[in-house]
């Protein structure tokens, strides 16, 4: 009898190891989806990471490692520094250059392929597994695809079917985890980008040293990040403004003195913020990163949002995994967007304040930056990590009354295209 149940054991045993029922399993391995692998699978679960592209692979970023983002790495991580900031050249629109300096670094820069490559590393390290070329057409957790109520099925291009407890969707801003889930978005901008190879000469008047310039166009800017021989060029703003984006680029380069170097990478890429209601669920399905819709609005910095929400990303599909109903489920997805709002979410509150402010009044925010010390010092607070614009605004009563005058300003501004004129009675004459 016993030789018979264990035969049996041994039979349902084969049969769970030829399905594949992964604990969690998680869509794209850039630096959201590569943390929520690592925080899975460090606690022992049997984790599948899946990435289309195969790996290295150039990502359009600016590459700027802040301080929250060091603070998200997994231990031990060594950050792959082109070079290390010092100082921040700004100017608006090209004119009124001013640059500051730190004796402490205020941040550092990352080529994003390797970056990326090593976070995937340390996934399969703590014992998440790799596959890539892989494509996502769909998840599904109802249907015949789907053999119970604790399973996911992660369908594959070419008809491949695979199932887990949990999935984690970090696949990108145009995300088909996060069109499953439902994630709206009400801010979409268009970044364009150029890897300029420079001479050595070139290369070392940039070392240590950023420019940060505030555009034309409301709400966009440019930058020049040095990474060694090559400097990463970029400018972003609203979309709907290609045509002028790609002007602002090609006059910023030209300014520079780099219209004469040929460029070894010419990209563009969309991001794409999340509007404050938009879900970071569906049953046992969460969404992190860019897929998520999830940045600071004002710089559109990403990485860190990636890296933070990643982890907790991976950290509650575990949850999710160990959940044997549907109401259990619902309520570590619910604890999941609750950690993700009470952080990042106030984040994003307060960088959307700012990027309003700033789309009226580029010219005041440059003059804070470049001649009020409180300011700069806000900047680089911020840029090493020792707070964030949520705090910042919290704990600062002088930060506190600017941003409210500001959004005072703005709202008298756009009051009187909704508010009637008075009338001849009303207004007493």
């Amino acid at each position: 009898m016993s030789s018979q149940n264990s035969a049996a054991d041994d039979e349902n045993s084969s049969a769970d190891d030829a399905r594949q029922v992964w604990d969690v399993v998680v869509v794209g391995a850039g630096p959201a989806g590569a943390s929520a692998a690592y925080a899975a699978a460090v606690t022992g679960r049997r984790v599948l990471l899946l990435e289309k592209a195969e790996l290295p692979r150039y990502k359009t970023c600016g590459g700027g490692i802040i301080g929250p983002s060091r603070d998200a790495l997994p231990p031990g991580f060594e950050l792959p520094f082109r070079d290390r900031v010092h100082a921040v050249t700004f100017s608006n629109n090209g004119r009124f250059t001013r640059t500051r300096r730190s004796r402490q670094m205020l941040f550092g820069l990352i080529n994003r392929p390797e970056f990326d490559q090593q976070l995937v590393e340390h996934a399969q390290k703590a014992g998440a597994e790799l596959r890539t070329g892989v494509t996502v057409q769909r998840v599904e957790q109802h249907g015949s695809a789907v053999p119970d109520r604790r399973s996911v099925a992660v369908v594959l291009q070419g008809g491949e079917t695979l199932l887990a407890r949990a999935v984690v969707g970090a696949d990108g801003s145009a995300s088909r985890i996060g069109a499953h889930v439902g994630v709206k978005l009400d801010q979409v901008d268009l970044g364009l980008e150029a890897e300029i190879p420079v001479p050595d000469t070139v290369a070392e008047d940039w070392k240590g040293r950023v420019l940060i310039d505030w555009g034309p166009m409301p709400g966009s800017y440019g930058w020049v990040f040095p990474k060694g021989d090559t400097l990463t060029v970029g400018v972003i703003s609203a979309r709907g403004e290609g045509a002028a984006t790609k002007r602002y680029l090609e006059d910023f380069v030209g300014r520079l003195g780099l219209a004469g170097f040929e460029p070894s990478i010419s990209s563009g890429h969309l991001t794409r913020c999340r509007a404050d209601d938009s879900p970071l669920s569906r049953g046992r399905v969460l969404v992190c990163g860019d897929a998520a819709g999830l940045l600071e609005p004002w710089t559109r910095e990403g990485i860190s949002f990636a890296l933070r929400s990643g982890r907790l990303a991976g950290e509650w599909a575990v949850r999710i995994a160990e959940s044997h109903d549907a109401v259990d489920a619902r309520r570590q997805a619910l604890n999941y967007a609750f950690a993700v709002k009470a952080g990042l979410g106030v984040e994003m509150s307060v960088g959307k304040r700012m990027l309003a402010a700033f789309e009226r009044r580029p010219g005041l925010f440059h003059a804070a930056l470049t001649g009020f010390r409180p300011a700069w010092r806000a900047f680089t607070d911020i840029t090493r990590g020792r707070t964030t614009l949520g705090e910042l605004v919290r704990s600062h009563p002088m930060a506190q009354r600017a941003l409210t005058a500001m959004d005072r300003r703005i709202a008298a501004t756009a009051e009187p295209a909704s508010t009637p004129a008075p009338s001849a009675e009303e207004s007493g004459s």
